[in-house]
């Protein structure tokens, strides 16, 4: 299956690595971020990459070009200005009439592919989005007037789940983008939304995004433990929704938004009904 590559930000939260590469460049453990993604997908049998560059692309190609594992990597330039749906948008005559997969390139995950795919097939709508927790930047305490009955060291958030990237879609949702100004975040998935056509794979396993060098150390730290995102979990251990609980998106707040490709106000949002 065709794997669309969103890398052609600017990556501003982390200038100090982007002033010479873009941010999907950024190494964990001795490889860039985007290797590591498409080396999760490669392990899934998925090797058919088209990557949507943009700002300082020539890094990107440079690299990738010399990599020899069996991967068909395309290069398509989506110009340095162009919003998230608009880079999708501009990939679609290279997908053609297939379902393919997408994500950020900045993102990582030990999420079963294969369970994905199969929850996708499942419910037969236009988008599936994975749906993950949000790591805790602190540990919780609960209090009953002032003694402390609750103590947790920072795990997960317990509330809430955000989009944790890694999309399938059809190909009738690249109508729903209208052109490089449009925020995949915003307008093409909201309609999906009010469409009914947009599902949530529940993930409950580990994902990270980069979006700070606190997360970049953080992943480092991860990787010298032992990176669960080179593993592939067993198909029993998929994070798949049981499928009497299968249900569209719906009601604002039971997704988040949360990665940084909407515009700075608001950065973060739910998608609404």
């Amino acid at each position: 299956m065709k794997v669309i590559l969103l890398a052609g930000g600017f990556g501003t939260r982390l200038s100090e690595y982007t002033g010479t590469i873009p941010k999907p460049m950024i190494e964990i453990g001795g490889k860039p971020m985007l290797w590591h993604i498409m080396n999760l997908y490669a392990r899934y049998n998925h090797k058919n990459f088209y990557v949507a560059l943009g700002y300082k692309g020539e890094v990107i190609k440079k690299y990738f070009s010399k990599i020899s594992k069996g991967w068909n990597v395309n290069f398509i330039d989506t110009g340095q200005k162009t919003m998230t749906g608009g880079r999708v948008k501009r990939l679609q005559k290279f997908i053609g009439d297939e379902t393919c997969m997408l994500t950020y390139g900045d993102g990582l995950a030990n999420i079963n592919l294969d369970s994905l795919l199969d929850f996708h097939k499942r419910h037969g709508k236009l988008v599936t989005v994975t749906a993950v927790r949000p790591p805790a930047r602190f540990g919780a305490i609960q209090i009953k007037g002032d003694q402390v009955t609750s103590f947790k060291e920072k795990s997960h958030l317990e509330e809430g789940w955000i989009n944790g990237g890694f999309f399938i879609i059809e190909p009738k949702f690249f109508s729903f983008i209208d052109g490089d100004d449009a925020y995949l975040e915003r307008e093409p998935l909201e309609q999906a939304v009010s469409e009914g056509e947009f599902f949530a794979y529940k993930h409950n396993g580990f994902w990270q995004c980069m979006d700070t060098k606190r997360d970049k150390d953080n992943l480092e730290e991860i990787y010298l433990k032992g990176a669960p995102w080179e593993r592939k979990p067993n198909a029993s251990r998929g994070r798949r929704v049981p499928q009497a609980a299968q249900k569209p998106l719906r009601p604002a707040g039971h997704l988040t938004c949360k990665r940084g490709r909407a515009p700075p106000n608001p950065p973060v949002r739910p998608i609404p009904s």
